[in-house]
């Protein structure tokens, strides 16, 4: 599920410092658009504000999954973040969120994007995953846990 198409440790910050919503959607259309030749971080931001604006992607529990669809993006991309503290995210149960996974996927996503939401989603509802990679210390250990699923 877990291929480096889809996340690599260059995708993956750890530890980070960041203080804002806004500013974690920053850093993550920054992961996102990194190794991408055609992807913009402001771009790729935008479209990850503009889902926000339907609704929340908090999860609960500190988990945060902003996703876009880009026609730019040709197969989906991710990218995680995990930070110091958590950042006030309008979660549905009210919790800061100090894990959050990024998915870009094209704009006529299909069925199999839909199924790796739902695998992304079913994968952070479990404890045991959540504080795995909240004891990570590196992005090497972050991508171990998210691929050992």
């Amino acid at each position: 599920m877990f291929g480096p198409d889809l996340i690599n440790e260059a995708r993956i910050g750890c530890g980070l410092e960041i203080a804002s919503k806004k500013r974690l959607l920053e850093t993550l259309a920054e992961l996102l658009a990194r190794d991408h030749p055609r992807l913009q971080p402001e771009t790729v931001f935008e479209h990850l504000l503009e889902r926000e604006r339907l609704g929340s992607t908090g999860l609960g529990h500190g988990i945060a999954l902003p996703h876009a669809r880009m026609k730019d993006v040709g197969e989906a991309i991710g990218a995680f973040v995990q930070t110091v503290q958590g950042v006030d995210y309008d979660a549905a149960d009210g919790e800061p969120v100090d894990l959050a996974f990024a998915l870009l996927v094209p704009e006529l996503a299909n069925e199999e994007h839909l199924r790796l939401l739902a695998h992304l989603a079913s994968l952070f509802s479990d404890p045991n995953v959540r504080a795995r990679l909240r004891e990570a210390t590196s992005p090497a250990e972050i991508l171990h846990v998210l691929s050992a699923f």
